[in-house]
């Protein structure tokens, strides 16, 4: 009969609690009912008090919005400890710039010839073919008293005594070392391939890993074995050792360069992440500029290759130091971790709990005892925006550094034929001036157009050099071929180097660019797995140049065709991604997927947006509150993550 009352007080309306047999107390649903009396004569009121439990699985939204509660009450960067190990975090950047451009120093390509001395110790004999140098520069440098070579053959690499000049500032390096010329010159593009390959690997890996254990044992135990296997390139017997100590040289490197980058991107408040990360990207190439200067000063590759490493030896301290990023530690739901952590902060700035306001410490003793959950990057497969977006930045990733060594070849091509040029440090501090532009031009820019319109500019930018340079070129290569034109070879030089100059410059800041914006639209429980993505993208794309130059160019001019309409797609596929600025960083997978596209121009005065609200978008896509309950997102939401 009760159930019969509560129909009739229904009304008719939904399906009643009851009739899906999950409701306490209901006639045969095999549960008790629930503690105290029932309300009396009152139908209505009888299913009123049978409300709906909430998921088990719910945490708290306040511990899930950290740049809104719980970097507030640590006091952002305003606290001590927090600016102390954002420097912490600047620190390595030198030794990392130096790693990543050792390459240029200890595998460049000498000019060498082949010396025969006579009883007297003349010289005779004659030079043997030149090779292009790392950076595709043909110029020759001749021996003084020897004579022009008419042209090189197959005879001339019989040589059994070969003399190098090396111009990198270097008495010996691995070319010279093991006469890695002639035949055996295909082993110095393998030991390029060893480092970026075990860049590739260690981003791809070590990121899965900072997600599953943490950012603070990947960089312990990367700096641990980059000290191992660095110093022991050092005593390589051979090429083979070499290039296989290195390839693991890289991985480890990989794995210091991602947890770094994640954890000067998780300590920073939104309005401060693209100036923190900004200066370490200048201090990277600090050590690029200083590193011809450094290898001026030690004269041999292995006492270079031990300088370089020796600086990680300070870094074991940071176990002691550096603490595991808080704000992964409370989106893994590792509370009673979480609130050490925060005690630690509060005992270091010297900070009053009484400032926890919103009562983030409460609500952790609460919640203390939920166990941790982890996610990996595999999860993203079955998201609707979030794969998108990494996808889309990954391409970029690619088609910025992957299109920036056509460039650079088409650059340093022009420039052989002038004298100027014939020096190694005018193509190193060329290239590394190129990049300081791009640069210090990425932050006004990005300050005033956001992540994607800085973007999508660097990226048409890219796009008109590189299309420029294909068309316009052979145009006027045909018109200079007309005696009555006015147009000549060196007006195609002129506008190819000019063009190959803005391609550099945008190109360098779309990689950039890439990777940064990846990690701010990456939510923290898989952020390590996508900066690792995109980092293993601009691998790959770095990868294209030693593959050229290993096939002696061949196919060089399609390499360009392929990644010029590359930067086309690029540019529409950039319009579809959300907008980072000063924006909160999604936590979870579900803050991630909410992340979703905003108009490139804001809205004006009075205008209708055109985005859904949370609930709104969910009931269009057909999506579940329950979903969005479990994971702590609250309704006022919107579509782009602000509240």
């Amino acid at each position: 009969m009760a159930i019969d009352r509560r129909r009739e007080g229904g009304g008719g309306g939904r399906p009643l609690p009851e009739e899906n047999g999950s409701v306490p107390g209901a006639v045969g649903g095999g549960a008790a009912a629930p503690p105290g009396p029932p309300p009396a004569n009152a139908a209505g009121a009888e299913i009123q008090a049978l409300p709906v439990p909430p998921p088990a699985a719910a945490c708290s939204p306040l511990l899930l919005d950290y740049d809104g509660s719980v970097l507030p009450f640590l006091g952002g960067l305003g606290g001590r400890y927090q600016r102390t190990l954002v420097l912490l975090t600047w620190v390595p950047a030198l030794v990392i710039g130096f790693s990543k451009f050792s390459d240029s120093f200890l595998l460049d390509q000498p000019d060498f010839w082949c010396r025969e001395a006579d009883g007297q110790g003349n010289w005779s004999g004659t030079l043997a073919p030149i090779h292009a140098n790392s950076s595709g520069n043909g110029s020759i440098f001749l021996p003084p008293g020897l004579p022009t070579p008419a042209g090189g053959n197959a005879s001339e690499c019989g040589c059994r005594e070969w003399h190098y000049r090396i111009r990198a500032g270097l008495v010996q390096n691995v070319v010279s070392k093991w006469d890695l010329v002639c035949d055996s010159a295909w082993k110095v593009h393998i030991a390029k391939f060893s480092l970026l390959v075990g860049l590739i690997f260690g981003h791809l890996i070590t990121g899965c890993i900072a997600d599953w254990v943490g950012r603070r044992p990947v960089l312990l135990f990367s700096v641990i074995f980059i000290l191992i296997f660095g110093l022991t390139v050092a005593l390589s017997v051979n090429v083979t050792m070499f290039s296989t100590l290195r390839f693991f040289e890289g991985f480890c490197l990989a794995g210091i360069v991602l947890s770094l980058y994640a954890l000067r991107i998780e300590l920073c408040p939104p309005g401060h992440r693209f100036m923190i990360t900004m200066v370490a990207s200048f201090i990277e190439m600090a050590g690029q500029f200083l590193m011809p200067g450094l290898a001026a000063l030690c004269r041999d590759w292995q006492v270079l290759q031990a300088v370089i490493i020796c600086p990680f030896l300070l870094m074991p301290f940071y176990w002691v130091i550096f603490p595991e990023s808080l704000r992964w530690l409370m989106a893994t739901q590792q509370f009673e971790a979480s609130k050490e952590l925060i005690l630690q902060f509060t005992h270091k700035n010297r900070m009053n709990t009484e400032s926890d306001i919103k009562g983030v410490v409460p609500e952790l003793e609460k919640e203390i005892t939920r166990r941790p959950k982890k996610v990996c990057i595999v999860k993203v497969v079955g998201t609707r925006n979030l794969w998108k977006n990494i996808v889309v930045l990954c391409v970029n990733s690619l088609t910025g550094y992957g299109i920036h060594h056509c460039f650079a070849k088409s650059m340093m091509g022009h420039e052989a034929k002038m004298a100027i040029t014939h020096n190694f440090y005018a193509d190193y501090y060329t290239m590394a001036g190129i990049a300081l532009a791009s640069c210090l031009a990425m932050c006004p820019v990005v300050g005033f157009l956001g992540r994607r319109g800085g973007l999508l500019l660097f990226m048409i930018l890219t796009a008109l050099a590189s299309l420029l340079q294909l068309g316009l070129l052979n145009l006027i290569g045909k018109y200079s071929q007309l005696p009555d034109s006015g147009m000549s070879d060196s007006v195609k030089d002129k506008f190819s180097v000019a063009f190959s100059i803005v391609g550099m410059f945008s190109s360098h800041a779309v990689g950039s660019l890439s990777v940064f914006f990846c990690a701010e639209i990456t939510p923290t429980v898989i952020r390590g797995g996508g900066l690792g993505l995109v980092l293993a993208s601009a691998g790959f794309g770095r990868l294209t140049a030693p593959i050229m130059e290993l096939h002696n160019q061949k196919g060089y001019f399609l390499h360009h065709v392929i990644f010029a309409c590359c930067t086309l797609i690029c540019i529409i596929c950039i319009l579809l991604l959300p907008e980072s600025k000063n924006q909160h960083l999604p936590e979870n997978i579900p803050d991630g997927e909410h992340y979703t596209r905003q108009p490139l121009l804001p809205h004006k005065k009075g205008e209708q947006p055109l985005l859904l609200t949370n609930s709104e978008l969910k009931d269009y896509s057909g999506l579940h509150d329950s979903a969005a309950v479990s994971d702590g997102i609250s309704e006022n939401t919107t579509a782009n993550g602000m509240k």
